[in-house]
């Protein structure tokens, strides 16, 4: 096992799910992707230069919109899958057009690599002179899966041979398999990266890239295809017409965000109180709430489950405010289970009182009891808690970290579930260790 890294520099407010430094297969992922997109954008700028640009004002009209997209994701959240969707879906728009108002386009799949490249940059530009651009994996991804639905699409009609063009139903069913084709290349190749970064299964950040599709992907998919089909027939006065409705959709989402952020924000307010009234460790809340959500991440939870998590493991020891005698070090791991019980009970009530989902109330009243009873959620609240309780104990560093480790693989299965200390173990193993307490 890796020792713990020293303090970490993110501030209390930052992301539930700690990011362990990838390992040599991860980065070699990582570098044959954007190998894979280099060498496309590379082979694209060249073939556009030798051959020119085909129909410069649509080319034009459609990097203009992308770039707007780009641009428009200003004040974004972090939390949001698609972050600049309306240039998504510009950029889905233009590997899906053949016409152009009644006559044929004859741009290909690498000019609308390069249109899309071009674009992209042009429209990050300025958040990253502010320091806040997007990362690179999303210029790649946005290459990668604009090339596929290129080389799917474009070939097959600008050659002119099937004869499914002449039937509007056909061709409707082509573009929506397309669609879906497209959406499930973005979420596999966004899946296959983060689990190369971050070292998470597989399969729970594919369902949770799948799960987005649901929500803006769907929009962006719909809004692509419409637009292709609109500037097909009525030219490329449809693309401003056609982008309103999904631009007010991603105004919307981020203002729902926006509440979402502020009532994460509220608990992680009060989860302090129990830090600044000196009842638990500074960063302690902290701590159980960031590995609590990457061990959640390694048994498989995701998207709403992992919320409900991380807000419980937030509000873990808030009952400890209504103690009159605090608990040594806050560590309720080493009190007695009824104790342990009375405090989870006591936490519970008090988050009841708070308004958050029941759901989060009763993974941590329900903390201490046994853990064939327990929720899978407070089996890991509870594990990671006694870890983090114990490494205080042991005095901190690898020493620490092991002994505490030990002692959960030697504790009865009714105190920690076997499943969850190996995927503690296998979580610290990568370096996704919670920060260590300050002196």
């Amino acid at each position: 096992m890796n020792p713990p890294p020293a303090a970490d520099p993110r501030p209390f407010g930052g992301t539930a799910s700690p990011i362990p430094a990838p390992g040599v297969t991860g980065a070699t992922v990582i570098a044959l992707i954007y190998l894979s997109a280099g060498a496309l954008v590379c082979t694209a700028l060249a073939a556009t230069l030798w051959h020119g640009v085909h129909e410069p004002t649509v080319a034009l009209a459609f990097g203009a919109l992308i770039a707007i997209g780009e641009l428009a994701r200003c004040g974004t959240v972090p939390s949001e899958r698609e972050a600049a969707p309306l240039g998504a879906a510009g950029a889905l728009a233009y590997a899906l057009l053949g016409e152009c108002g009644g006559g044929p386009t004859s741009h290909g799949v690498f000019q609308v690599t390069t249109v899309v490249f071009a674009a992209v940059l042009t429209g990050i530009v300025p958040h990253v002179a502010r320091g806040r651009g997007p990362s690179p994996d999303h210029v790649v991804r946005r290459v990668l899966t604009v090339g596929f639905a290129a080389v799917c699409f474009q070939p097959l009609y600008n050659s002119g041979e099937l004869p499914l063009w002449s039937n509007e139903s056909y061709y409707a069913l082509f573009l929506l398999v397309l669609l879906l084709l497209t959406a499930l290349c973005d979420a596999v190749l966004a899946a296959v990266m983060l689990r190369a970064r971050t070292g998470f299964p597989y399969l729970s950040l594919l369902r949770d890239e799948l799960r987005a599709l649901l929500g803006i992907g769907s929009a962006v998919c719909a809004t692509g295809a419409v637009i292709a089909l609109a500037v097909a027939a009525a030219g490329l006065w449809a693309l401003p017409v056609f982008c309103v409705p999904l631009l007010l959709t991603q105004l919307s989402f981020r203002r729902y965000e926006g509440f979402r952020a502020t009532y994460r924000q509220t608990i992680v307010s009060l989860a302090r109180a129990t830090e600044i009234a000196g009842y638990t460790p500074p960063g302690h809340a902290r701590r159980v709430a960031e590995l609590s959500c990457a061990v959640g991440r390694e048994v498989g939870l995701a998207g709403k489950d992992l919320t409900v998590l991380e807000y419980a493991a937030l509000m873990h020891d808030i009952g400890q405010l209504s103690l009159v005698d605090p608990v040594p070090d806050g560590a309720t791991a080493l009190l007695p289970v009824a104790e342990q019980r009375r405090i989870a009970l006591l936490s519970g009530a008090v988050a009841r009182q708070t308004g958050v989902p029941p759901a989060v109330a009763i993974i941590v009243e329900r903390q201490a009891d046994p853990s064939y009873e327990q929720p899978l959620a407070a089996r890991i609240v509870r594990t990671v808690n006694a870890y983090d309780d114990l490494t205080g104990a042991h005095g901190g560093g690898a020493g620490g970290a092991l002994a505490a480790l030990e002692r959960l693989r030697l504790a009865p299965e009714a105190d920690h579930q076997r499943e969850v200390v190996e995927a503690l173990a296998r979580v610290l193993a990568r370096g996704a260790q919670a920060p260590v307490r300050q002196a």
